[in-house]
Order: structure tokens, then C-alpha cells, then sequence
């Protein structure tokens, strides 16, 4: 009987559900807007105008690797440590005293399964066994950029420049406890936290991209055709990047062109970011285009300029480029983001790249029949739960072991050690969260508004709340399903 009730319950729903497939080029939308509003569009660089291959992962890992061995005196047996570009994802924590990676969802709570001391999982028992319980209280979560600090012991890692960073933070747990050698976590982050930054300080991954462009820089022409579009339509446009001048000219003269800075109308690099957002004291110092500072005081912002540093009160001062009229993307939620919805009203595009990745995984007849049934087990467990008969406990329990069984079926798609970046089986994860406060719109890159015009209003889908009835059918946000409007039309004049 219960193999015929499975069945009966996968034929009925699937078929409803495998045509909802998602198209991944879709921009998302968390808060309702119009582009019609929008007059100026600005731009984070890295991983907003200019998109990396994963070479540049390998490099800046293998560098930092190798700082640590001959500036910090690690052992040399690191250096049998490759980087594993699939081992983690981005939104995890990570906690500093007890050295161990996670994923924690909306809530705090631990996802169970995903916490790992260097590269092996740490079991279930001694992970709630050190917690207390699989809840994480708010004193000892990460600060609100996501950082460990005044007693915060999480660090969460929220950008994609993070990735190498937490790989090598598992390779050298894992040496360590493989040789029984005896260290302190907060010497260990600290260390591989500087090694990382000097990648970036010294320009050493600055050099080797310019070195070799080609290799390190992807999807140029649909970051050049999103920028003429803007520009035909009479839109201003500015960039505000942490990158050095000399980096973003190069990357930017292989993406558009020698005349790139003709596309906007303000320029501002190493702008030092969070802070650029906060701290009222930096004023902006104009850059030659060989890189001298000038000393002279900026009363204008002019186009065809190079302005380092500065702050984002002066630059309201200076523009005007005030409120909902202003749409800025980046890729990092609390460093381009936060700031700008939650202290100046601005509108923001969070560019996501593993949406496309997660969208085509849930696009697959694999995982359309694992979520299906995993939706009809919930509820049949919901309202089978009232038996309390020996019978009918026994096939609720047969169920409630083929569910967990399926859950992890659903994470292990995604990433085999982390899951999704977006959920932690049902709840949505804390990255999920953040991104639905700090961002109007999301989407994989910036590509997708070709698919609009600049007309367009993103609506975000109304899904019901806990203690509404789902009266309403429910809807993919506009252009996200792969059914005809006419075909829809036709379907619901002939109900």
C-alpha cells in the first residue's frame, strides 16, 4: 500500500511541476522596481564588470599557500595541497577558536552535516556537543559585514574572492591534524587571512592577471554590450571599485576598449570599501593616468577622471545622485550592498554567479522528482502524524527515514560537502537572508539585463506566509518560466 500511495502521489505531481523549469538568465526580484525610475547605474569591478575564470582561484590559492610556507614558516608539506574548486561555497562561517567550517541557516541553526574540521566532517554528536545544541547565539555570530570581531568568533565569508581562503584554511587544518601537530586556531585564521591579503596588497594577482588577460578575464563582450545599452539610452553611469587603477584600466581596455572611460561619468578606485559607505573623513585625490596623486582640493567630480579613495557622503555632495533614481550592483552583500539600501535608499542588483550553476541543477528531471516527492512525504507525514497505532507508526517512521535519506540526496546535488548556497534543506540559509534584505534585484550577471528593456518592472513573486491559504497559483518572477504568455492565456480563459 505505501509503495502504491508513493507512486499514486509522484505520477500526480510531477507532471505539474517538470514544466515550471527556471530560465537562468532571469533577474530576481526581492523588492518590487521599475528600471523606468532608474537615471544612474553604478558598478562594482571585480566580479560585477569583470568576471574571472577559475584560474584566478588556483593562483591566488597556490600564492597564499605559498606565503605562508616561506614568510609565516609553515611546513613545506603544504605544498602537496592542490586547490579543490569544488570543495567549498560561498556564505559559509567559519569559527576562529575551534577551527571548524559550516553552514548555518536563517536562524542560526546549524545545518548538521556541514561542519568540517580541515577536510573530513565532523560528526553530529560532537558538533551539538560543543555548541550545545545545533543553535548559534547571536553574541558569537559574525558582525554585521560578516567579520569576527569585538568577541564576534564567526567570520563569514561572503565573497567569491573568499573561496581560496577557506580551501586553504581546510588544507592547513587538515596538515595539521594529520601530523598531530599541536596550533592555535586564531594564529592559524590570522595567518592565512594576511597571506590572502598580500595576494592582493602587493599586487601580485594584480600582475599576473595583466600578464596574462585572456586567461583570467571571461564574458567580456556581455559586460561591453550592457554598457553601450545603458549609455544609447541617455543613462549616467559610475564605478566604484577597490581594485587599484592600473588593474581595472587594463581589465577594462580588454572588456570595452581604450575609450572606456568615455561610459561614465565618474571613476573611483581603491575606494576602500565598506568604509568608503561609513567614514565621512577620506576626501577623493585625482589620479593621473600614470598613477600620481595630485594634491589639489576636488570641488567636481568630472568625467574622464580617475579619483581614488573619498567617501560616499561627499559624493552625494558632489552628484546629487540621491535615493531610488540610483541602482548599484555588486557582488558582495554587505561591502557594495548594505550600506547603500539600508542609510541612503538606493537601489541594489546583487550579482550572484552560482545562480546559474543552482538554477540548472533544479532544472533537471533528477532533481524535479527528488523535491516532488520530498514535498509529498512532508505533508503525507504532516497528516499521517494523528496514528498513533503501532501500524501506522511504522510507516511513518519508514517515511521520516526516506525523507532524510532524500534531504541529503539534495544537498549532495548542490555541493557534496555544503549543499546550496541558498538553502539548508527547507530553511533558507543566512546568505539567503541577507541577500533578500540588502538586494532589490539578483541575478548571475550583469548580462541578464540585455533581456530587458529599460521600461521593465521586476515584481517579486508573492509567495503565501505561513498563515495564508495558497489561493494564489504560484508564479516564477516575469521571464523566468519557459511558458508562452499566449499559451498561458489560453489556459486559464478555457478553466
Amino acid at each position: 500500500k505505501r509503495n502504491q500511495l508513493n507512486n499514486t502521489y509522484k505520477n500526480d505531481l510531477i507532471p505539474v511541476i517538470s514544466n515550471n523549469f527556471v530560465n537562468p538568465d532571469t533577474i530576481f526580484a526581492n523588492n518590487q522596481m521599475s528600471l523606468q525610475d532608474i537615471e544612474i547605474y553604478g558598478f562594482d569591478y571585480d566580479y560585477t564588470l569583470a568576471f574571472y575564470s577559475s584560474h584566478l582561484h588556483t593562483l591566488i590559492f597556490n600564492i597564499a599557500r605559498d606565503i605562508l610556507i616561506d614568510e609565516h614558516r609553515y611546513p613545506e608539506g603544504l605544498k602537496e595541497y592542490d586547490y579543490m574548486p569544488n570543495f567549498v561555497i560561498r556564505g559559509l562561517h567559519y569559527d576562529v577558536q575551534k577551527a571548524l567550517l559550516m553552514k548555518i541557516d536563517a536562524f542560526h541553526y546549524i545545518q548538521l552535516g556541514t561542519v568540517y574540521r580541515g577536510l573530513n566532517p565532523v560528526p553530529e554528536k560532537e558538533v551539538i556537543a560543543m555548541y550545545e545544541g545545533s543553535h548559534v547565539p547571536l553574541e558569537i555570530m559574525s558582525d554585521f559585514y560578516g567579520k569576527s570581531s569585538h568577541g564576534h568568533t564567526m567570520k563569514q565569508f561572503m565573497d567569491i574572492f573568499s573561496l581560496p581562503e577557506m580551501t586553504l584554511l581546510s588544507c592547513v587544518n587538515d596538515y595539521f591534524m594529520k601530523h598531530n601537530i599541536d596550533y592555535e586556531p586564531v594564529h592559524l585564521y590570522k595567518d592565512v587571512k594576511e597571506a590572502i591579503g598580500d595576494v592582493h596588497v602587493r599586487g601580485i594577482m594584480y600582475r599576473a592577471v595583466e600578464a596574462d588577460i585572456e586567461k583570467y578575464i571571461c564574458y567580456g563582450e556581455q559586460t561591453h554590450a550592457v554598457l553601450q545599452k545603458l549609455s544609447k539610452n541617455g543613462k549616467k553611469m559610475f564605478l566604484i571599485t577597490n581594485s587599484p587603477f592600473d588593474f581595472v584600466d587594463r581589465g577594462m581596455n580588454y572588456i570595452v576598449g581604450k575609450d572606456w572611460r568615455d561610459l561614465f561619468d565618474v571613476v573611483i578606485v581603491q575606494a576602500d570599501k565598506p568604509g568608503f559607505f561609513n567614514d565621512r573623513r577620506k576626501p577623493f585625490r585625482r589620479v593621473t593616468d600614470k598613477g600620481v596623486l595630485l594634491w589639489d582640493r576636488i570641488h567636481h567630480l568630472e568625467k574622464g577622471q580617475i579619483y581614488k579613495q573619498g567617501n560616499l557622503y561627499e559624493f552625494l555632495r558632489l552628484t546629487g545622485w540621491r535615493g531610488s533614481k540610483v541602482l548599484y550592483f555588486g557582488d558582495h552583500i554587505y561591502s557594495d550592498l548594505a550600506d547603500l539600501t539600508l542609510k541612503h535608499g538606493w537601489r541594489t542588483g546583487a550579482i550572484i554567479p552560482e545562480l546559474r550553476k543552482e538554477i540548472k541543477i533544479m532544472n533537471t528531471e533528477e532533481y524535479v522528482h527528488t523535491m516532488t516527492w520530498l514535498q509529498a512525504l512532508t505533508g503525507l507525514l504532516e497528516q499521517m502524524q494523528v496514528h498513533r497505532d503501532p501500524a501506522s507508526q511504522t510507516v511513518i517512521q519508514q517515511w521520516i527515514n526516506e525523507r532524510e535519506e532524500m534531504r541529503l540526496q539534495t544537498k549532495d546535488i548542490f555541493n557534496a560537502q555544503f549543499g546550496s548556497l541558498f538553502r539548508t534543506y527547507h530553511n533558507p540559509t543566512y546568505f539567503s537572508r541577507r541577500l533578500s534584505r540588502f538586494a532589490d534585484i539578483y541575478m548571475p550577471s550583469l548580462s541578464c539585463l540585455l533581456n530587458y528593456d529599460l521600461q521593465h518592472t521586476f515584481y517579486p513573486r508573492r509567495t503565501p506566509l505561513q498563515h495564508e491559504s495558497p489561493i494564489w497559483p504560484e508564479q516564477t518572477s516575469t521571464g523566468a518560466m519557459n511558458i508562452p504568455f499566449q499559451s498561458y492565456r489560453t489556459t486559464t480563459r478555457s478553466k
